[in-house]
């Protein structure tokens, strides 16, 4: 018969409870073994616990986890800050982050410091056990919700990025002539409306404001020569 390979854990969360209940969960009578070590489930077994991001840090320093659980919003120091100087450091240990936010603001910069997965509180006990096999043997894991908003944030082209019609330009060049909507209307021979319609979507593609911000980020994007 074989056995799990054991899994050794830093709990970061800024609420006693929460690390109460999943150091309790990793040593719930229902998943521990016989004769296995105290504070352990079969393959697992938690080293400490973490309140802050600088503390994470610390402690994953002295006792060299292999995953680290990591919350986001901490008031002693942040969950993302902490995955940046884990990684910074070289530190050995995965990042799983546990989290209840799974807003664009939290996943995407968790992600982009160094965070091998990314779930949400509400995954079920069996779910995080399988997250955390994953995460030690370097797998991405990602909750479905946070899944589909990595997706919708690769396909949508940030503001700036995204290129402008034959219309749009246009418009545009006028614009840096200052020009009028109601001359550009005229000269393009569209109504007003349509004239605003485009400068909304000028704005919105290069991530401007307002008129002179547009024709700004134009010419240093080279639209405008």
């Amino acid at each position: 018969m074989t056995t799990e390979p054991l899994i050794t854990l830093l709990i970061v969360d800024d609420h006693p409870v929460v690390r109460d209940g999943l150091r309790g969960m990793f040593e719930s009578a229902s998943g521990s073994a016989p004769g296995s070590a105290p504070g352990s489930a079969p393959g697992f077994r938690v080293l400490g616990e973490a309140a802050s991001g600088p503390e994470a840090v610390t402690r994953a320093a002295e006792l060299d986890p292999d995953v680290i659980l990591m919350d986001l919003r901490m008031p002693g120091g942040s969950g993302v800050a902490a995955i940046r100087e884990l990684t910074r450091r070289g530190a050995r240990a995965k990042v799983l982050v546990l989290t209840t936010y799974d807003t664009d603001s939290d996943t995407l910069p968790a992600i982009e410091a160094g965070a091998t997965g990314y779930l949400l509180k509400d995954a079920p006990r069996d779910e995080l056990f399988t997250a955390v096999r994953a995460a030690a043997e370097g797998r991405t894991v990602l909750s479905p919700a946070v899944a589909s908003r990595l997706v919708r944030a690769v396909r949508t082209p940030a503001p700036g990025n995204e290129p402008l019609s034959t219309r749009e330009r246009e418009v545009l060049t006028l614009v840096a002539r200052g020009t009028s909507n109601r001359e550009i209307a005229r000269e393009l021979f569209i109504s007003e409306a349509t004239v605003k319609t485009h400068l909304t979507h000028l704005y919105t593609k290069l991530g401007a404001k307002d008129r002179a911000a547009a024709v700004a980020a134009a010419y240093d994007r080279g639209i405008l020569g």
